[in-house]
């Protein structure tokens, strides 16, 4: 199998793979879990070219996968499958969509300090910290592809 992640931070094995999996699991406050699912179901309900999460997705060029899910009323993980490094990845999201952390983050238990924007380093030992990684091997039927190849070929 390939694609084996050797840490949790995205990490992999030279020549295994070339996207690499975040989950990102963030707890809500008990008074701010109603107005968490209501923001994310009003972002996610946006038309995807008024939707700041995917236009983001789509400017940054490296995101195959990403989703919203609540694991259970307490819980939102954030999961995608992305091309390359983990601290540029993150970054990325700082850069392109920092105001919709800010809006989420607010909700959370433990955030890190905001504007996210304002706070780049803060943000990724958050992410670091309530990323759980995979269970390796992590598995991708196309392993040498990155987003930028896909695209150029439905483009072609």
């Amino acid at each position: 199998m390939t694609g084996v992640t050797t840490e949790t931070t995205g990490t992999t094995t030279a020549g295994t793979t070339v996207q690499s999996p975040l989950t990102l699991v963030m707890a809500a406050r008990p008074d701010a879990r109603e107005a968490l699912r209501a923001e994310v179901e009003r972002l996610q309900a946006l038309p995807r070219d008024r939707n700041p999460v995917t236009t983001a997705l789509d400017a940054i060029g490296t995101v195959h996968f990403a989703r919203f899910v609540f694991l259970d009323d307490e819980r939102l993980a954030v999961i995608t499958t992305y091309d390359g490094d983990f601290e540029r990845y993150i970054m990325d999201f700082v850069h392109h969509i920092g105001p919709v952390f800010d809006q989420l983050l607010q909700h959370m238990a433990d955030p890190p300090p905001l504007p996210v924007q304002q706070h780049p380093e803060e943000f990724l030992a958050y992410v670091r910290r309530h990323d759980l990684g995979c269970v390796g091997p992590f598995y991708s039927a196309y392993p040498t592809r990155p987003v930028i190849d896909i695209r150029a070929d439905d483009a072609g």
